[in-house]
């Protein structure tokens, strides 16, 4: 059954782009087999047929998306993701305290399952870097910044897994169970396509640190 659009979703709306908020629990583009044809871009499709995905989240990921309304302003959204040109932050709450404030991940990681996807860090896999910010903790828990300077499948959820501090609610990456993955793109800022202005948006993270 395809996904319905849902209003509140929408953040930003041009002649030239959308800027939305992906719900957790939906796949951000149709997936291969029975019951997986709802998708978020279907979804946006169904009222605005012009509309092409540019990035994706995971499908239990929520958070912040840009989506085209051309084919030009697709190319140019792409490359500027590819060029690194688009500012993205994540704020996910992890099992456990890390010893430091602040610090790296840079473990490359590869594909080890294709159905369903599962990723690991793997010396012979594709770079990979992870910035990240301890902003808050509470009983054994922790919320972290997260800025990805890479923008691979899973990176943020294998990386936070090899550092000892899997995301609640993973069901791939941990063992600490919530309600919903707690992972949430909570930032997007980048350069308009058709007049170079700056874009900036910010979402609130919708859900709480146990």
């Amino acid at each position: 059954m395809p996904a319905l659009f849902d209003p509140a979703w929408l953040r930003h709306a041009d002649p030239a782009l959308l800027v939305l908020e992906k719900p957790s629990g939906l796949l951000s583009q149709p997936g291969l087999g029975p019951g997986l044809s709802a998708s978020f871009i279907t979804a946006v499709q169904s009222q605005w047929p012009e509309a092409r995905l540019v990035h994706r989240l995971d499908r239990d990921t929520s958070g912040l998306m840009v989506v085209a309304r051309s084919a030009a302003v697709h190319r140019q959204l792409s490359v500027a993701f590819a060029d690194r040109q688009v500012e993205k932050r994540y704020v996910a709450d992890v099992s456990g305290v890390p010893a430091e404030g602040q610090g790296w991940i840079a473990y490359p990681i590869a594909k080890r399952q294709h159905r369903p996807p599962l990723y690991g860090v793997d010396p012979a896999g594709k770079p990979c870097r992870t910035g990240w910010k301890l902003l808050e903790q509470h009983s054994g828990c922790s919320r972290l910044a997260l800025q990805p300077v890479t923008g691979r499948s899973h990176q943020l959820r294998v990386h936070l897994q090899a550092l000892g501090h899997p995301i609640l609610g993973d069901p791939l990456y941990g063992d600490t169970p919530a309600a919903r993955l707690h992972l949430h793109a909570c930032s997007l800022a980048f350069t308009h396509p058709s007049d170079g202005r700056w874009m900036a948006f910010e979402s609130p993270v919708p859900f709480v640190l146990p």
